[in-house]
This record gives C-alpha cells, sequence and structure tokens, in this order.
C-alpha cells in the first residue's frame, strides 16, 4: 500500500538517510525505533510528504507520491494521509469538534458530513461529552484523542504518528496505544509510529529498527 524505495536525505553534510527502502501494507501497524539522530522522523515525515527526498521515490496505492508538487500535494495529503505528533497542536480559539472539522473543511466537504463524522469519531475515542470544550479545558489525553480524530476525519488510508504519547502519562499513553489497534480494526487504517516506547513498539505488527540513517533489522511479530 505505501513503498518507497532508495530514499535519501542530507543536510547540509550529515547524510541523516542513506538509501532507505520500506514497504507497509494495508491494515498494518508499524513502529520504527532506534537512538536520536537516526533518521526516524526524517523517513516519517518524507514518508508523509512533510519533506522531500533527495533521491528515491515514495509510493501510495501506486502513485508516485514523491512526485507531487504545490496544491496538489497538499491535496493529496489531505485526502489520503493523517498525521498525529507528539504535541496535539489545537488550535486553542476553536473547540475540540471545529478542531476535528478543520482537515475536512479543507478538502471542500459538506459540514453536515464532517459533522456527521466528527460525532462518530467522538463516540468511537470517548470524547463526546467533551466536543463542545476548547482545548484548554481538555486533559492530555483527551487533546491527544482530539488530535486522532482530526487525523482520522478524511478517511486516510495511512496514519504518521511521530511519538504520539511522548507527551502523556503511562496511564494515558497505554491509552492511547490500544486506541491504534481499536481503530486499524474498525477502519482498516495503516499506522506508521515513530516511537521512544518500547511497550508501544513491542504491540506492532512489526519493528523497524533504525542507525545511522539505515534501516538496521526488522521484527515481524504475526
Amino acid at each position: 500500500m505505501l513503498e518507497a524505495k532508495g530514499i535519501q536525505k542530507k543536510y547540509g553534510e550529515v547524510h541523516v538517510l542513506k538509501g532507505v527502502d520500506v514497504s507497509i501494507s494495508a491494515g498494518e501497524v508499524v513502529s520504527i525505533v532506534g537512538a536520536s539522530g537516526a533518521g526516524k522522523s526524517t523517513l516519517l515525515h518524507i514518508l508523509g510528504t512533510l519533506d522531500h527526498a533527495d533521491a528515491g521515490d515514495v509510493w501510495l496505492d501506486g502513485k508516485t507520491i514523491s512526485s507531487l508538487k504545490g496544491d496538489q500535494l497538499a491535496d493529496f495529503r489531505n485526502e489520503h494521509i493523517g498525521f498525529i505528533f507528539q504535541f496535539h497542536n489545537l488550535l486553542p480559539e476553536f473547540t475540540a469538534e471545529e478542531n476535528i472539522w478543520i482537515p475536512g473543511l479543507i478538502a471542500g466537504k459538506k459540514l453536515s458530513d464532517i459533522q456527521k463524522r466528527a460525532n462518530e469519531l467522538g463516540s468511537l475515542l470517548g470524547l463526546s461529552s467533551r466536543l463542545s470544550h476548547k482545548p484548554s479545558e481538555l486533559s492530555g489525553g483527551e487533546q491527544q484523542r482530539v488530535a486522532v480524530a482530526r487525523a482520522l476525519v478524511n478517511n486516510p488510508k495511512v496514519v504518521f504518528a511521530d511519538e504520539p504519547s511522548g507527551n502523556l502519562d503511562t496511564k494515558n499513553a497505554q491509552a492511547l496505544h490500544e486506541l491504534f489497534f481499536t481503530l486499524r480494526e474498525e477502519s482498516g487504517q495503516s499506522f506508521v509510529i515513530v516511537t521512544h516506547n518500547q511497550e508501544l513498539a513491542k504491540m506492532a505488527d512489526r519493528t523497524l529498527t533504525m542507525k545511522d540513517g539505515n534501516i538496521l533489522s526488522f521484527l515481524n511479530r504475526h
């Protein structure tokens, strides 16, 4: 479903990625682990089209997304890809529900359809009674679940998560980790997760270990 070949990236003289190959199946949960500076987040951002590679190609559902530019790339990203980051990046002036709507509004979908989807996600994520609250009125775990709902509102094929539980306490981190697998069962999305959390890494279908800009090894648990 998602494939990358020969991904290379340099920042100045630093060779961050050195010809990385990755393949992700539909409905697969994959964790990417490794020491700081190994290239994990850079790879995630290139796979998710937030950054571009110096060499190599990325395909999603057979489409060469590494060749897309400008508005065409932005539209493709909004429709097919979801993102969850360590810090939720919610807009403080909007309610939780309005934050969830944003990708759908950008995609030009009918507000009634977006509202229906937001309510479905709110119910699934245990947020139904919190959707009218602004981010400052929510707990850290609730804020991150709103960010998850926002990532899912357009029914993307793949969700990229960069240290999604890094800012949460142990209880909320465990709940978020379990949520990814519930969502996979409910809607069949693929999840690619960069994490330092060993418990989350072990829960994944497959773990890729990176070192010095290469994938050192992978562990397939199924």
